[in-house]
């Protein structure tokens, strides 16, 4: 019977015809290794490209409104802020959680992606790490200013001082200080980590003896030898676990700075996963505002393929969706609790003084983002890239909208007020866009975009059994 049986299945297997499966190549038109290091490493040892220096004096100029404005809140006072009574937080703690969200999508392609063993991360991590430390930089100038007296900064660390006055350890304010230079900490020296072997080909290759002394000293001795790369992707692989943790740890931590204040709009237990879905989302977009342009000016197509494109476009589908759902959960939970401050702070928040930032905010992070269900869209580069600049502008507008609300409408009636940012708001703000493009322009003409050798470990000739 059990022969018969066999037979039975033989014959009906031998019927079923599966769709083949078929991996798209991660590396288009089948390259070899030598054009890989000779793309990569061109884009550092080629002529710098008359754009770039356009570019470069562009960011310059737009940086130095965040120097001159942050000279001018020293020497005058932060009351040259919009900050009012009762709206205490204006642009300020805006533009730091802004700026802390557009570093998460780094620190997930690069560690997380890694020890999930997601191939598709190797053409777009450099870069995305990148981001995430400029961008930490960029969120660091607000807290830091926004103290007022910028010279007693170094309070906010527990430092032994004559005067025994130690950092309040139970606010959420401290907890930023920690979490974020941990977060700086661990993404540097990943960045830094990934790149001591293309450090060590640039130098190899160099002709001019600055680069040869240059690359060299960071480097650090790579000699490409076994011992080198054992030790290398040990410590790769520690730093991608020690990052894992920061990406759902330290956009929580952010969360905390609203979500343990007993205002109404606020005092929510939603926050920290609504802002780390909402911190990847950002970060994405980001990514893709940045990988885009940079993918045709130096023709990137081969290592940034549609691929890349599509999977960064569904994941920002993905976290757009959560954000959305948190958006309806807010309201339900106001709703449920019958708080009648709390259900006054939501709708408030979509009708009230602020109704305009509320559906900007909707429009840009909840509804764009559907449009990557289609196909044709993801496929359509500049529609993508306009995209992404909608996913940003509404999360900025995410932020306002949480922090300004809430504010502008106090307890009592007689406390309300209305937030403006002043020029000096503005300046530095917008000025923090040219201080990360000109850390991004540097990074471009002095440093390996890619990881060399991660891209050549996902080509068909890293795989021994490729031809079988």
């Amino acid at each position: 019977m059990s022969e018969v049986k066999e037979v039975e299945e033989h014959e009906i297997l031998k019927k079923v015809d599966p769709a083949p499966w078929k991996d798209v190549p991660l590396v288009l038109n089948n390259r070899d290794y030598k054009w890989v290091t000779d793309k990569v490493c061109g884009i550092v040892e080629s002529k710098t490209p008359t754009w770039w220096w356009w570019c470069f004096i562009t960011a310059l100029c737009i940086a130095s409104f965040t120097g001159m404005g942050l000279v001018y809140l020293v020497s005058t006072g932060v009351g040259v802020w919009g900050n009012n009574n009762p709206v205490n937080w204006g642009w300020a703690i805006v533009n730091f959680v802004f700026w802390i969200g557009i570093g998460h999508a780094g620190t997930l392609i690069s560690a997380v992606l890694c020890l999930l063993k997601q191939k598709w991360r190797t053409s777009i991590n450099r870069a995305s790490e990148a981001m995430t430390v400029f961008a930490v930089l960029c969120a660091g100038i607000f807290p830091l200013f926004h103290v007022g007296r910028v010279w007693f900064a170094w309070w906010l660390f527990p430092i032994p001082n004559a005067n025994a006055i130690w950092p309040q350890f139970r606010s959420p304010l401290e907890w930023d200080v920690f979490a974020v230079s941990t977060y700086a900490t661990v993404s540097i020296l990943f960045w830094y980590m990934g790149m001591i072997p293309d450090m060590a080909v640039l130098r190899d290759r160099a002709t001019e003896t600055w680069r040869k002394y240059f690359y060299g000293f960071f480097a650090m001795g790579w000699r490409n030898a076994n011992n080198h790369w054992r030790n290398f992707e040990m410590a790769y692989l520690l730093l991608a676990g020690l990052s894992t943790p920061l990406v759902l740890s330290v956009h929580t931590i952010v969360s905390f700075d609203f979500a343990v204040a007993n205002l109404p709009g606020w005092h929510t237990t939603i926050f920290p996963p609504y802002f780390v879905a909402g911190a990847i989302f950002s970060g994405f977009g980001m990514v893709l505002t940045l990988l885009l342009p940079v993918r045709a000016v130096f023709g990137l197509r081969d290592l940034i393929t549609q691929k890349h494109i599509d999977n960064m476009c569904m994941i920002t589908l993905a976290t757009g969706s959560l954000v959305g759902y948190a958006y309806a959960m807010e309201f339900f939970i106001a709703w449920y609790g019958a708080n009648s401050y709390e259900g006054f702070a939501f709708i408030n928040r979509a009708f009230g003084n602020y109704w305009w930032s509320y559906w900007i905010m909707v429009s840009c992070n909840v509804i764009c983002p559907q449009l990557f269900w289609f196909k044709k869209i993801r496929q359509n580069t500049p529609l993508v890239w306009i995209i992404s600049i909608f996913v940003n502008v509404g999360m900025w507008f995410e932020r306002f909208v949480i922090a300004n609300t809430t504010l502008s409408r106090d307890f009592l009636p007689s406390s309300w007020g209305y937030y403006s940012p002043t020029v000096v708001d503005i300046f530095t703000f917008f000025g923090t866009f040219g201080f990360f493009s000109v850390l991004f322009l540097l990074f471009l003409r002095f440093l390996p975009l890619m990881p060399m050798c991660e891209v050549k470990s996902v080509m068909p000739q890293a795989d021994p059994h490729a031809d079988h």
